[in-house]
Order: structure tokens, then C-alpha cells, then sequence
């Protein structure tokens, strides 16, 4: 099977690009580098990927990259606080360059086409958990284009008979994830803060909850989209069922690397420190995911429990050869200004 990752070299793009090596078969991968690092594919073997350094908005490159190949997975994207700063490029991306995508596998005969969407096309839950009926009100332009995109890729389904399927992963956490400018995300910013005895900045009053999963299941989980025949035309949640508050989520860090945090604790230098700022623009105060009809239509079932998962990613922190103070050198706090 030839194949060929968007956004291949980010976070969750170069996971599935490593699950892909495993399986055999070739792998094309593209990237612009705005957000994704070459270090992200060092690990994967000689000869596994071909990567190609090009923008997902230059259709006639795009167009040449597709020849012969089975399925697409979509992962590029500029992500939600880029929006703020920056929303006529970030809908560009994200929306219009996932039409240039839809276009161009279709005039290849592609096999499938995966497009991998987010939760924040949902706005803050209504109920809970949240099903993929639940109403779609994003909060952000990121929400919003990452929603358009999703619309473009059931219209190529329906009007065209083009096999596309939509995932919607809610927050994945792990190795290679970003913690640096607009791009850094909660879990990241709080455990290398944590460790380098720096105070975890918390947007608003905390109570605001995400469902968050290991890196490696929200890869597999798009993995076996593409590979399901069952899949095609749905859109799918990809979660761990599992919701926590940002409050929560501090202490357990905490915990984790060791440094206690809490009233009943007494305070010793290097501990974890809590700070509470001004909510952030636009943020979505609570998301928990449904996961049934991934388990029905894919067989996906997390497999990292989440305190696992926080220790497998503070192990890759303290194996990376880079001290916590060296990579929160580009952290920006405010990252959406």
C-alpha cells in the first residue's frame, strides 16, 4: 500500500507515519515545516518514507505527489490559537487546502481519503459524553475552518461517490508534542514548566475539562480508519472517554514528576506552583468523547491509561538529551497574541 501523510512530520502525523513503517508498504510524506521538525522522522527506518517539503495549498504539487497512491491521510493544520492571531491563513490552510487535497485525489482515482478534523469543531459540549451528532458551534475560526473542511470531504462522498472518511480526535498528548509558540498545548507547557520548577499557568478558573489521549491511540485510531471499509462516508470520534478539569490535570502532573502541588502539602523549593490568568480567547470550556462507533466501526479501544501515558511522556522528556530550561526556551504563554 502506498500512502501519503499531510502534516507528517508533526505531532500525531509523524506517530502514524511510525505505525505506517511498521506495516510495511511506502509512505510519502509532506510538510511545510511551519509546525512540524525532520527530527520527528528520524527513527523511522532507511528507505520506509519519502518526504517532500511542500504546502498542501500548491494543488498542481499536490496533484503530482498522488500518483499511485491508495490512501491519503490529512493531517496538516494550523491549529486553534494560530486562528486568533492569524484566521484568514489559518482557513486557508485548513479549509481551502483541504479542498485542494479532495481535488486532487480524486482526479488520481485515490482509494481512500481520511481527513482528520478536531473536537473543537463541537464548541463546549451541550451533553455528555459527546456523540459525532452532538451540535457543531466552534468557538474559533479553527473550529470553524476545520468544520468547512470536514463539510468539503462528506460533500466529495455524497455528490461524487469519492470514499472519504472524517475523524475527530479530541486532545492527544505524548512524545514530539508541541509546547513551543502558537502550537504549544496544555499538557506539554504544564509537565516541562512543572520540571524545570517554573509555575504551571492555568487560563481562567480551571474548571474547564478535556478528554485527552496517548499519541500513539489517536494514530492508531486514524489508522484504522483508513484502513475500514466500514468507515467510509461516516465521521468518527477518536477519544480516550475519559474527562478531567485543568485543575486536576496540574496536581496530576505534579504528581507524575514528582514535585507535589495542593494546600495539604507543605511548599519546599522546586515544587509545582499553580497560577491562574485571564481566560484565553475563544476557549472551550468542556469536551469528553464518545467513542462507541470508533469501537464499532474500527475496533479502537484506547490502550494508555492516562497516568501511564503522562510518565511515558516525562520519560521521552528526560531521554531527549535537552534539559526542560533548553526546550521552554521558544515557549511563548501567551500564544495566541
Amino acid at each position: 500500500m502506498r500512502t501519503l501523510v499531510t502534516g507528517g512530520a508533526g505531532f500525531i502525523g509523524s506517530q502514524l507515519a511510525h505505525l505506517l513503517a511498521e506495516r510495511g508498504g511506502e509512505t510519502v510524506v509532506v510538510d511545510n515545516l511551519v509546525n512540524g521538525r525532520l527530527e520527528n522522522l528520524e527513527e523511522l527506518p532507511d528507505g520506509s518514507f519519502q518526504f517532500e517539503q511542500s504546502d498542501i495549498r500548491d494543488f498542481n504539487r499536490m496533484q503530482e505527489l498522488m500518483k499511485g497512491v491508495d490512501v491519503v491521510f490529512h493531517l496538516a493544520v494550523l491549529g486553534v490559537r494560530h486562528s486568533i492571531h492569524s484566521p484568514h491563513e489559518n482557513h486557508e490552510v485548513n479549509a481551502t487546502g483541504t479542498l485542494n487535497l479532495l481535488r486532487a485525489a480524486r482526479n488520481n482515482d485515490v482509494k481512500r481519503f481520511v481527513n482528520v478534523s478536531s473536537s473543537e469543531v463541537y464548541g463546549t459540549a451541550r451533553t455528555v459524553p459527546m456523540t459525532e451528532e452532538h451540535p457543531t458551534l466552534p468557538h474559533t475560526v479553527y473550529g470553524a475552518s476545520k468544520l468547512a473542511s470536514e463539510c468539503y470531504t462528506r460533500a466529495f462522498y455524497d455528490t461524487y461517490g469519492f470514499p472519504t472518511t472524517v475523524v475527530r480526535p479530541f486532545n492527544a498528548y505524548g512524545p514530539r508534542c508541541h509546547h513551543e509558540g502558537d502550537s504549544g498545548e496544555v499538557i506539554p507547557k504544564f509537565m516541562l514548566r512543572g520540571m524545570c520548577g517554573k509555575p504551571m499557568i492555568v487560563f481562567g478558573d480551571g474548571t474547564q475539562t478535556r478528554d485527552f489521549t496517548f499519541v500513539r491511540d489517536s494514530a492508531r485510531g486514524i489508522l484504522l480508519a483508513g484502513k475500514s471499509d466500514a468507515a467510509i462516508g461516516h465521521t468518527i470520534n477518536i477519544g480516550n472517554g475519559t474527562e478531567i478539569c485543568i485543575n486536576d490535570l496540574a496536581n496530576l502532573i505534579a504528581e507524575v514528576i514528582e514535585k507535589p502541588y495542593g494546600a495539604d502539602v507543605p511548599r519546599q523549593q522546586g515544587d509545582a506552583a499553580i497560577v491562574h490568568e485571564a481566560p484565553r480567547p475563544g476557549d472551550v470550556l468542556r469536551l469528553y468523547a464518545d467513542s462507541t462507533k470508533a469501537k464499532e466501526l474500527l475496533g479502537f479501544e484506547p490502550e494508555i491509561s492516562f497516568r501511564e501515558g503522562l510518565k511515558m511522556l516525562k520519560a521521552w522528556y528526560e531521554s531527549s538529551g535537552k534539559s526542560p530550561e533548553e526546550l521552554l526556551e521558544n515557549e511563548k504563554v501567551r500564544n495566541w497574541e
